[in-house]
């Protein structure tokens, strides 16, 4: 059969997009990955068939009832032709490729979400997503999210509905009347350890499968000597240094041996590396999260993944976006702690990597959830439910 994955440019979506990809063509399919241009030599060097998206501006999005800017709409008709050709058995979207999404109901194809984060629907009772707090712990204050959630919460989900209908619109697509209606409802794949999610009931369709991991290769990098604990210091690749020099300077003095990188994100002013330090432009995380005993991070999915899955606790300094509510649900799980943006300063952080370091529950609880992830390969799961989704609208039994 032949398929479509579709992703944002973002190494947090077209990494678990590319590993997906590759793991629907192990099992004999044609794959074609749709995504930024620069990501071009990832996708082929995968071995995987290559497609440019139309870009468009996602954040912030244009006004959807002007006709200035490029609208998820266009986009999503520029892709048409490149269905028309390939005639897809089924097309996954990334959550944050709209285009997509609409195009594959505008030429009937069966769709799939890629999800590659904590689910971001918020269930009832529970906290809104992305604030990073964890559940209510009595009746009252479930009923207050509850409440939350009937009103505060529906607004901006009107507001989201009306907009996307809109974009349908554009489509000649008949208006929806469900929230979240860029999440297909016939199979949406949730790429995370499901020891990061608060229990609640699933909706049909939504499938917890594990993470998808994709890494370009990079040569190792020479450890710094010794037998000390090894602290890797690994920011998000969207946001500056500042993580870099606060950890670095925080265990300069500390009993530790530490490798942080800069992620190719050039600093502003140079910064000092302590003599128990390296710092690199890059380095591999097949390599370093095994042999680390604690990762420092923004808190980006990917990265948390990566930690986990080597069984390493984390310490998280959530910066944007959903990065809290990540670093929450490890500090919920009992496998790191999260340390407030505003709170990321030299002695907070020592304090905390000490923590992480002498008390082994941290670790058991990391170790225990890799054990996990050793035993479900989310990319060859969501395979699974991709080949099964095409082969339903292919009126296969």
């Amino acid at each position: 059969m032949r398929i479509l994955v579709a992703a944002f440019g973002d190494a947090g979506h077209v990494f678990p997009a590319i590993a997906l990809g590759r793991a629907i063509a192990a099992r004999g399919h044609e794959v074609v990955v749709e995504t930024w241009e620069e990501r071009r030599g990832a996708v082929e060097g995968a071995g995987l068939g290559f497609a440019a998206a139309e870009e468009y501006r996602m954040f912030p999005p244009p006004d959807p009832n002007s006709d200035e800017g490029q609208h998820a709409a266009e986009a999503a008709r520029a892709l048409l032709p490149l269905l028309e050709e390939m005639r897809p058995h089924a097309v996954v979207s990334d959550i944050l490729t709209l285009a997509p999404t609409l195009a594959a109901e505008r030429a009937g194809v069966p769709l799939a979400t890629l999800i590659p984060h904590i689910y971001p629907v918020v269930q009832p009772g529970l906290p809104f997503f992305a604030i990073g707090l964890r559940p209510p712990r009595t009746r009252i204050g479930a009923a207050l999210w509850r409440a939350g959630h009937n009103r505060a919460l529906r607004v901006g989900l009107e507001q989201g509905r009306r907009d996307l209908n809109v974009q349908r619109g554009r489509l000649d697509l008949a208006p929806i009347d469900r929230f979240h209606g860029g999440i297909s409802p016939d199979l949406a794949l949730v790429a995370t350890y499901p020891q990061l999610e608060y229990p609640r009931p699933w909706p049909t369709g939504v499938e917890v499968t594990g993470p998808m991991t994709f890494e370009l290769p990079h040569p190792d990098v020479e450890l710094p000597p010794g037998d000390d604990p090894l602290v890797l210091i690994a920011p998000s690749t969207a946001h500056d240094n500042r993580l870099v020099r606060i950890a670095l300077e925080a265990l300069a003095d500390e009993p530790v041996r530490v490798v942080a990188t800069t992620n190719r994100v050039a600093p502003q002013r140079p910064i000092e590396v302590p003599p128990n330090a390296l710092l690199v432009e890059w380095l591999s995380y097949t390599q370093l999260m095994p042999a680390a005993s604690l990762v420092v991070s923004h808190g980006g999915h990917g990265t948390v993944a990566r930690a986990l899955g080597a069984g390493t606790p984390l310490l998280i300094c959530p910066f944007i976006g959903d990065m809290s509510e990540t670093a929450m649900r490890v500090a919920w799980a009992g496998a790191g702690l999260s340390l407030p943006w505003r709170l990321c300063r030299p002695a907070p952080l020592r304090w905390a990597a000490r923590r992480l370091l002498h008390e082994p529950s941290f670790a058991r609880r990391a170790a225990a959830i890799a054990a996990w992830g050793r035993e479900h390969d989310g990319a060859a799961r969501g395979a699974e439910l991709v080949e099964a989704l095409a082969l339903r609208g292919a009126g296969a039994p």
